[in-house]
């Protein structure tokens, strides 16, 4: 398994419309969404962990503000694949300075649940916010997932972490895939 960590070259752009309310995640008509293991928000804070196979990902996000990016989210993969993991978030807590203060902790698991690779404490949205911080940002750290034939097949689990260092919380996320 080969696993690679993303900066992305271009600060997190922020998404048109709000797709976070206070009080959570909501859909295009402002509907509340239920928290999920990779949708979720801990005291106004909201992360989203998207595993996708999209290799036009970054494009797709690089578009104008008035157009909003669809993902395509992955549930498999074979041998040979790559999934991409993004994660987003909302409603960070902004300082004095207009800073963000967003670190994130990444740790991927095989199907029999041993560590394939890991970080913590990755700065991953420490920014001078320029929009509205109930936008929906993309953080400038994401996950790569190559498939390689030497890889157990199964379930490979994601959990990811991201903590508002400047509100003190922290937002507990999870996705899987199945290597087939």
């Amino acid at each position: 398994m080969q696993t690679i960590f993303t900066a992305l070259i271009a600060l997190a752009l922020a998404l048109p419309g709000a797709a976070c309310a206070q009080a959570g995640w909501i859909d295009r008509e402002g509907n509340r969404l239920p928290q999920t293991e990779s949708m979720r928000t801990v005291q106004e804070f909201s992360g989203r962990l998207l595993i996708t196979a999209d290799g036009d990902w970054q494009e797709k996000w690089d578009t104008p503000a008035e157009h909003t990016p669809t993902f395509t989210a992955a549930e498999e993969v074979s041998s040979g694949g790559t999934l991409t993991m993004l994660t987003f978030l909302a409603n960070p807590k902004v300082g004095a300075d207009g800073m963000t203060d967003v670190a994130c902790d990444f740790l991927m698991l095989r199907p029999d649940g041993t560590a394939s690779t890991g970080a913590k404490d990755l700065p991953c949205f420490k920014v001078k916010l320029e929009g509205s911080p109930a936008h929906t940002y993309l953080t400038t750290t994401n996950l790569q997932f190559v498939a390689e034939p030497g890889d157990p097949p199964g379930r490979w689990t994601l959990r990811v972490t991201l903590k508002d260092r400047l509100r003190g919380v922290e937002v507990p996320l999870s996705a899987s895939f199945v290597l087939k």
